[in-house]
């Protein structure tokens, strides 16, 4: 009997709106939460264990990365809602033209491909200015690949100028130039999407969007050959390896109830329906992939069996991602570090012509500020 009332907003626009609601103590009583975004915001949250943990227990459990990003200090200030795997979408048709019949397994074949696709003007194509999924989701599992972090496990210590750090940030210097688009400096997540559907790029990390839109508009959106271009769409599992690590980074949603909400009890009534599995089913299965489950039922969800083998490679995304913070804790600090986009503008500082060493003493004295202040 309740009207539930729905705004959607540029994801890059959604800090910036909760910081305003909680200072003004006005605004929408259910915000969708972000990353580690509970812990920046746990002052202005209601606990919702009493929902969170309902809905666990009834659905299998929740991956360790929901218990990371919604749980602050032993009480759920936010309930799990899904997480956006990503994978990089590439041509396939471009890389079988140059003897690629499989996807790079490592960065450094990556960017001996990337070269040879870029020459023939078909880069990688990546995002790297100031956006919420597609820049962080790359730097940072770069980072850990070549045994790089912010922190170490006590979320204490700065740790970014290693060895490891340095020549991730080598590496991606000479990627970028080699192999990429080097417009994507200026990227959000949207233009790498249109990059890739407009045949401007090779390969680009991405959610399944570029796919399913592909195939939803498959009289619209065509390959070279006039064919419908999502038949040449495939994803790569994970990100390559590197000399340290294989690593991932995924998007973890959540929705939180604002303290200040005049209908607190109605919100937790809205969030219990939300995820009772006749209607979260309904939404899980028009994703396609695109959002896995919160709750690990949803991987044995038939809708897996169902979907183009592309989008197969999504199913388990909320069991392998890292979390900002890694080592470390997720936390309110590694999200502030996040939301200032220290590690992406690392990147971004190098491949604009700084110094790798000075590139990392940069990302080291931002760090300082947050975590040993």
């Amino acid at each position: 009997g309740a009207e539930v009332v729905l705004e959607f907003i540029n994801a890059n626009d959604l800090q910036a709106r909760i910081t305003a609601a909680i200072q003004s103590g006005s605004g929408a009583d259910i915000i969708q939460m972000l990353w580690n975004w509970p812990h920046l915001y746990a002052k202005g949250l209601v606990d919702v264990s009493d929902v969170a943990e309902a809905i666990g227990k009834e659905q299998g459990g929740y991956y360790d990365v929901f218990t990371a990003t919604a749980k602050v200090g032993g009480r759920w200030l936010a309930v799990p809602h899904g997480a956006g795997g990503n994978a990089v979408a590439y041509r396939r048709s471009w890389h079988d033209e140059i003897g690629v019949k499989k996807f790079p397994q490592t960065w450094d074949e990556w960017r001996q491909v990337g070269k040879k696709l870029k020459a023939k003007g078909k880069p990688v194509g990546q995002a790297l200015g100031h956006s919420f999924g597609d820049p962080p989701t790359f730097a940072y599992p770069l980072l850990w690949d070549f045994g790089g972090a912010e922190v170490d496990r006590t979320g204490k210590k700065v740790v970014i100028n290693s060895k490891g750090a340095i020549e991730s940030v080598k590496f991606m210097t000479a990627f970028w130039k080699e192999a990429c688009d080097e417009g994507g400096l200026a990227w959000d997540d949207t233009n790498n999407n249109r990059a890739f559907h407009s045949g401007e790029i090779s390969a680009t990390l991405n959610g399944a969007s570029i796919y399913i839109v592909a195939k939803r508009q498959k009289d619209k959106l065509k390959d070279d050959k006039g064919e419908p271009l999502y038949l040449d769409i495939e994803h790569a599992a994970l990100l390559p390896r590197g000399p340290a690590a294989q690593s991932a980074l995924y998007g973890a949603f959540q929705h939180a109830i604002m303290k200040y909400s005049k209908h607190q009890k109605l919100a937790k009534d809205f969030l219990r329906w939300l995820h009772q599995k006749e209607h979260y089913g309904k939404w899980f299965e028009i994703n396609e992939g695109y959002s896995a489950g919160a709750t690990k039922m949803w991987e044995e969800n038939p809708m897996w069996s169902r979907v183009d083998k592309p989008l197969q490679v999504f199913r388990q995304a909320a069991r392998q991602t890292r979390m900002l913070g890694y080592p470390g804790p997720a936390s309110a600090k590694a999200t502030e570090s996040y939301t200032k986009y220290i590690i992406v503008d690392m990147y971004a500082k190098a491949c604009q012509g700084m110094k790798a060493e000075d590139a990392v003493k940069w990302a080291e004295g931002e760090l300082k500020k947050i975590y040993e202040a």
